[in-house]
């Protein structure tokens, strides 16, 4: 298993800077972001690592060559958008955004995709799939094409006000992972898993690593803390953000050593990024980088 980084924390920093620093810190591996250039829609989103817009082979084999050069590998290229957003404007520049990232994780032999697959939040879950269905179908028999593989995230996007009724995000639980599996099956197609999500629903989040051991393809080290007294006060079925904060790895409920233990019972050798998500580190560059080496010195205790 491989220790790496999510570089969406470090929106300001150069690709060149986000290497060299993860190769300082000791990761080996980095989830390069690669927005396309434009306003951000949420914290944490519209970081561009990697501009594809201005990417020819040769900057693609660039990127790759120094981030090697640095002992670090590239652990995939990272874009979370809605490519089922009821806008359907909006659905078409993901999806063309998801192919453009599969067209060069493939050129610059990376061949890993993390992503989200979506939902129209005004819709039901059974009409999602339906649209999961029509819409993944071609983007996965691309990734088949290319031989490149597909994390999903499995982060329910649901938290805030604007994110209301449904989420932003499909792949929150089992039963949507067996059936996006069944009705798009791949080899390529699998999940980002990150134990955070499931431990926000109140869910097990160890069994998925049994259940679906052969499609966790990329994991995210994130953690949750859950304020009791706001839970009672808003109840489960307010907004989320109203009871719970990110938090660093160790700092919130999820029980890392047992989840890395869990990954090293199925043989996990893939990588694994901690995704640094604490507002309580980002009152400067300094405080995220303070967040990001005491979450990297806590995950080596398992790594």
């Amino acid at each position: 298993m491989k220790l790496g980084l999510v570089s969406a924390i470090l929106p300001d920093e150069t690709f060149e800077q986000v290497i060299d620093y993860a190769a300082k810190v000791g990761f080996e591996c980095v989830e390069v972001c690669c927005w396309p250039k434009g306003k951000a829609v949420r914290r944490y989103a519209g970081i561009t690592h990697i501009d594809l817009d201005q990417s020819d082979d040769q900057k693609l084999a660039y990127y790759r060559d120094y981030a090697e050069s640095r002992g670090v590998k590239i652990s995939s290229l990272a874009y979370y958008p809605n490519p089922l957003d009821a806008n359907e404007e909006a659905r078409e520049v993901a999806g063309r955004h998801i192919r453009r990232l599969i067209e060069a994780s493939k050129k610059m032999g990376v061949n890993m995709v993390t992503t989200f697959i979506g939902r129209d939040k005004t819709k039901s879950v059974e009409q999602n799939l339906d649209l999961f269905e029509e819409i993944w179908t071609p983007i996965v028999r691309y990734a088949e094409e290319m031989g490149v593989k597909i994390g999903i995230e499995n982060c329910p996007m649901l938290y805030t006000k604007d994110e209301w009724p449904g989420g932003n995000n499909l792949a929150c639980a089992p039963y949507i992972w067996r059936e996006m599996f069944r009705r798009v099956p791949s080899d390529n197609l699998g999940l980002n898993y990150d134990p955070s999500h499931p431990y926000l629903q109140h869910a097990d989040y160890i069994k998925p690593v049994y259940d679906f051991k052969d499609k966790i393809f990329h994991i995210h080290f994130k953690d949750i803390k859950i304020y009791p007294e706001k839970l009672y006060e808003y109840g489960a079925f307010s907004y989320p953000a109203l009871w719970h904060s990110p938090k660093l790895p160790g700092l919130g409920g999820v029980d890392f050593g047992a989840f890395v233990s869990a990954l090293n019972d199925i043989r996990y050798q893939g990588y694994a990024c901690i995704e640094v998500e604490d507002k309580a580190f980002e009152g400067c560059i300094e405080d995220v980088k303070s967040g990001i080496e005491q979450s990297y010195r806590f995950m080596r205790q398992f790594i």
